[in-house]
């Protein structure tokens, strides 16, 4: 079985997507059952670090909203059908999947003081942007359990380096964000991706940059457009 996670593995980045971790599902996981009604036996979460995803997304990319959540969904499907499993969404809901949950399942993910997962070697540039949902129970490899960056940080950077304050302790001002980036007070934060995120000394090597970092705020300020 430890062939076959291998094989998912290999087959998700063949359509771009990164492996994000896997784990076995219990009951307090919330995971759907499967078509068949039964019981979910491994979940494998799928994402991006950095820049991994952006430029076979880019020749993919069609004209179309939201067209990295449906280009996400187009190579999940592809690679579920293969191996017959199901394809979950962070979008899919209300109630929506809790990807942060599974993610802290799956690997060293832990919150971070902006409130982001941070990762001990990706910092805060990785994301989930989906996962495969097996009946089987893959043999998986021991749970990488190191701690969280956070913990021996004691200069908190990234929550004084916003131009606005929009994250404190107390949780994310989105509305502040937007304001300023609407402003156009925000063109440092679209060419250099959140600053923020970009505070943070971990994983800076995969900091998002240029065109990518212009499309993900796009997103966001986009996203709230349509609430």
């Amino acid at each position: 079985m430890t062939r076959l996670l291998a094989e998912v593995e290999t087959a998700l980045r063949t359509r771009g997507l990164e492996p994000r971790g896997a784990f076995h599902p219990d009951a307090a996981d919330s995971v759907p059952p499967l078509a068949s009604g039964s019981r979910a036996g491994t979940l494998v979460l799928a994402g991006g670090v950095g820049s991994s995803i952006w430029t076979q997304f880019l020749r993919e990319r069609r004209d179309e909203p939201e067209p990295l959540d449906r280009w996400s969904a187009r190579a999940l499907a592809t690679v579920a059908e293969r191996f017959d499993a199901t394809v979950l969404l962070p979008n899919d809901g209300p109630p929506y999947p809790p990807f942060q949950r599974w993610a802290a399942r799956a690997g060293p993910v832990h919150r971070s003081p902006l409130g982001l997962l941070i990762h001990p070697e990706f910092g805060l540039w990785h994301a989930y942007r989906g996962a495969l949902v097996f009946a089987e129970r893959f043999a998986l490899p021991l749970r990488d359990g190191r701690a969280s960056p956070c913990d021996s940080c004691s200069d908190r950077h990234c929550l004084a380096a916003c131009p606005v304050s929009a994250f404190t302790t107390a949780g994310y001002d989105d509305a502040a964000c937007a304001v300023h980036l609407e402003s156009g007070a925000g063109d440092c934060c679209f060419e250099s991706a959140c600053l923020a995120r970009a505070a943070c000394p971990v994983g800076r090597e995969h900091r998002y940059a240029g065109e990518q970092a212009r499309f993900h705020l796009g997103a966001f300020l986009s996203g709230r457009t349509r609430l």
